[in-house]
């Protein structure tokens, strides 16, 4: 086996910033790659993790109930990388598997079986590793997958054979694709090609608009919630990049870019704050979780500001993590309610000041 990346780094100084609000281990030699709260409890939490960082064995999903212990898990055969709670049944999580599979839950079954198993490969199946599923906010039915195979492809409970609709255009892995807040047919992707492309998941050629976004990879993105058209991407790059969805395409520069997001190393997963606009949350390789400000009055006139006072501003941040930091999300229910996980195999709970 591979020596993870970390490892070559020295770990890092005794914790200087907050402590976090509560924390649990995952057993088993687990370790985190993302994490959701329920839409449906304020202290239910899931947990999507790999062993052996993801280069070979299981994966497992953990339900956490109250921040405090693991109410229920489930394993599969290859890491899991990624997970969405369904938006109308309060019991059920899909997964995304390092085998290209996709697995539907059910915590009210009681079995140790998916219910539902989009097999790799088969009847339009992903035939790389999942990192992205993000579940359609608006319409509710579907939900949105991004591989390493190239392609994004929407699926529905309802089918269970094959996926409604493949989205192909990207030229090498799809990290991330998000679905709008606001428009049911909207999606954004970012991939290793250095893109950020909007499509219209209606068919599987709609691509709307696309644009060389960063210097490497586009690792994460997320929508605002109380803007039609703002979009955060974050990259290998080390860059966190504001647009206009209304001003994408060739030519166009962000609204602000945050240089090198207060690290020297790439920024893996960024979440929007479901709370405040303009506010975002990013975890990254420096092993950090980090709170972003944004100030788009500033920006206003200036596209592609960079570094102008008052722009973007890092309100808060912690240093709890040890090894990568790879998952975050906000709660839904309680305003400054931050979780993290990642490598070192730890769930954080944080309580960022609004």
């Amino acid at each position: 086996m591979n020596t993870p990346l970390s490892a070559h780094r020295p770990r890092p100084t005794p914790m200087s910033g907050p402590h976090p609000v509560s924390s649990l281990a995952l057993p088993g030699g687990f370790q985190g790659y993302a994490v959701e709260h329920s839409p449906f409890f304020d202290s239910r939490i899931a947990i999507a993790s790999a062993a052996n960082f993801g280069i070979v064995g299981n994966g497992r999903l953990s339900v956490v109930e109250n921040y405090a212990h693991i109410a229920q898990s489930y394993d599969s055969q290859d890491g899991m990388f990624a997970l969405a709670w369904s938006e109308v049944h309060e019991a059920q999580i899909v997964t995304g598997c390092g085998d290209g599979s996709i697995k539907l839950w059910d915590l009210n079954i009681g079995s140790q079986f998916p219910v539902v198993n989009w097999a790799p490969a088969i009847n339009g199946g992903h035939e790389r590793e999942v990192f992205s599923v993000h579940w359609n906010q608006v319409d509710k039915s579907t939900f949105a997958t991004a591989s390493w195979d190239r392609t994004i492809k929407i699926w529905s409970p309802a089918n269970s054979s094959s996926p409604l609709v493949t989205l192909s255009g990207h030229s090498d892995c799809v990290y991330s694709a998000i679905h709008s807040p606001r428009s049911q047919n909207l999606l954004a992707s970012g991939s290793a090609d250095r893109t950020l492309r909007l499509w219209d998941t209606r068919t599987g050629n709609a691509l709307l608009a696309h644009l060389g976004a960063h210097h490497h990879d586009v690792l994460s993105l997320d929508w605002d919630k109380y803007s039609d058209h703002l979009l955060y991407t974050a990259s290998a790059d080390r860059d966190i990049k504001v647009w206009d969805t209304r001003q994408l395409g060739p030519g166009c520069v962000p609204l602000i870019t945050i240089p090198d997001a207060g690290s020297r190393f790439p920024v893996r997963r960024i979440k929007a704050c479901p709370h405040k606009c303009g506010r975002i949350a990013s975890v990254g390789y420096d092993m950090c979780a980090k709170v972003w400000d944004v100030n788009l009055a500033v920006a206003a006139g200036v596209p592609g500001t960079v570094g102008v006072p008052g722009a973007a501003q890092m309100v808060w941040m912690s240093d709890a993590h040890t090894e990568f930091a790879m998952g975050v999300d906000w709660s839904l229910f309680a305003p400054g309610r931050l979780v993290t996980t990642g490598w070192d195999g730890f769930l954080y709970a944080h309580q960022v000041p609004m």
